[in-house]
């Protein structure tokens, strides 16, 4: 597979902004239905605002080195969104060519959280374009997000002594405040010959970071990464409404070498994929969509400039991901998701088995009063190198509960509050309790809707 560098790579995935862009032109100086009405192609336009407290911003064990920092904060929340594909006429081929933008203005009132200095406080830019169309047995649907974090060059810094026994969602949760640009893009070609059908696809996913690096004890650095594939799905529709499928990706991860690591460590690799699926409503209630198989890799070998942490240099993994989302009754749906999958560090050198389980309950108690319970495990298993560097297995807790309570058409109350667990399942670990910690978040919002 031919490699990429990232300013192509990005350059490729914002070709579908570019494009919506410049179709969207074509129309766009129709005039509104009227001076106080929305237009039928501005699909949004809200205003959110949030104050909550957080009890632990860095994610620490509060057990004997660095202290619990917490804070009161304040999100604000514009949102617009745009489908112009109203504005094209009376034509059946573009059914969507939407762009949307909404940012979150994130302020926490005690940004100390770090004794180094850095600050928690970020504004986060987050943009989206979606393009689907169809032709008799042909259809496209193409879609990208991109987030530009704007937010503290500087990582967080921990305690020297601390540097290697906190949890690695300890790193994740203050690596998204911190200044990068995050990039998820997809395109799907669909060829339907009836029972069968075709299914080219491809995905892009990248973590641009730009923040500091320094060769500090206890300073977070954060590598560059990225994941990219491309291959074909075989359908057949057992009914109308379900599919099961065949398909096969080939793909790479990259990940970035820090320049003041003399030995060249880094992780990337080549990967292949075969999957089986299942996808659509086996009943009306019910709907499905699965993929999972077996996953080749292939690490380069060591050489005087590069280290590959990997024993294996040709493992075999596994890849997982799966959406179920069941009706059960008029007022009460049950949705779970999943994914499984081998992924490179951010600010470690060694791949983990990264595993995401998601469970929400939703019950719709009136017309204006909804209330929601959601339960998720996330695990990351760094074993997967095999040495003695990798020996950690982390893995997250979080119980949520929420109530929505629209006001009416345009206004919306909400109030939520979440506890995470993080739980070190490695043995042999000195002092694992400072790989632990509680975390408590609360928070009430309100929105208006225009």
């Amino acid at each position: 597979m031919k490699k990429y560098n990232r300013t192509t790579l990005q350059f490729l995935t914002a070709g579908t902004t570019l494009c919506a862009l410049a179709v969207a032109a074509h129309g766009a100086d129709k005039p509104a239905a009227g001076l106080f009405t929305k237009p039928a192609w501005l699909t949004d336009l809200s205003l959110g605002v949030k104050e909550g407290y957080d009890d632990n911003l860095l994610l620490v064990s509060g057990d004997g080195h660095m202290s619990e920092a917490s804070s009161w904060f304040t999100t604000i929340s514009p949102k617009i969104g745009v489908n112009f594909a109203p504005l094209l006429g009376d034509q059946k081929l573009i059914q969507n060519l939407s762009l949307g933008y909404a940012p979150d203005f994130v302020i926490y009132h005690s940004d100390n959280a770090d004794p180094a200095g850095s600050k928690e406080s970020y504004n986060a830019h987050r943009f989206s374009a979606a393009l689907k169309a169809k032709t008799g047995a042909l259809s496209l649907a193409m879609e990208n997000a991109l987030t530009y974090v704007d937010g503290d060059e500087d990582g967080p810094v921990y305690n020297a002594a601390d540097d290697a026994n906190r949890s690695a969602y300890a790193t994740a949760v203050a690596r998204e405040r911190r200044k990068q640009i995050q990039d998820r893009a997809k395109i799907t070609i669909n060829y339907d010959l009836g029972k069968w059908f075709l299914r080219p696809t491809a995905t892009f996913l990248d973590y641009d970071f730009l923040t500091n690096q320094k060769n500090v004890a206890g300073y977070q650095n954060y590598a560059d990464r990225y994941d990219v594939n491309g291959g074909m799905d075989l359908g057949y529709k057992v009914k109308p409404e379900l599919a099961v499928t065949v398909g096969y990706r080939y793909g790479h991860q990259s990940q970035e070498q820090y320049s003041f690591d003399a030995t060249g460590t880094s992780s990337p690799s080549d990967y292949q994929r075969v999957l089986l699926g299942v996808e659509g409503k086996p009943w009306k209630w019910l709907t499905v969509n699965l993929q999972a198989g077996p996953d080749f890799r292939t690490y380069p070998d060591n050489t005087p400039g590069h280290t590959s942490p990997i024993n294996d240099k040709s493992p075999t993994t596994y890849y997982g991901e799966a959406s179920v989302t069941a009706d059960v009754t008029a007022k009460d749906q049950v949705a779970f998701k999943y994914k499984q999958w081998q992924w490179v560090s951010s600010t470690g050198k060694i791949p983990y088995f990264d595993s995401t389980y998601d469970l929400t309950y939703k019950r719709t108690v009136t017309k204006k009063l909804s209330v929601e319970l959601g339960g998720r495990l996330l695990a990351s298993d760094y074993t997967s190198g095999n040495v003695a560097a990798s020996q950690r297995q982390d893995w997250q807790y979080t119980f949520a509960v929420s109530a929505s309570y629209k006001v009416n058409a345009n206004l919306g109350l909400t109030a939520g509050y979440s506890y995470d667990l993080g739980r070190n399942e490695q043995d042999g670990v000195v002092n694992p309790q400072w790989r632990e910690f509680d975390r408590s978040i609360f928070a009430l919002g309100a929105t208006y809707k225009f």
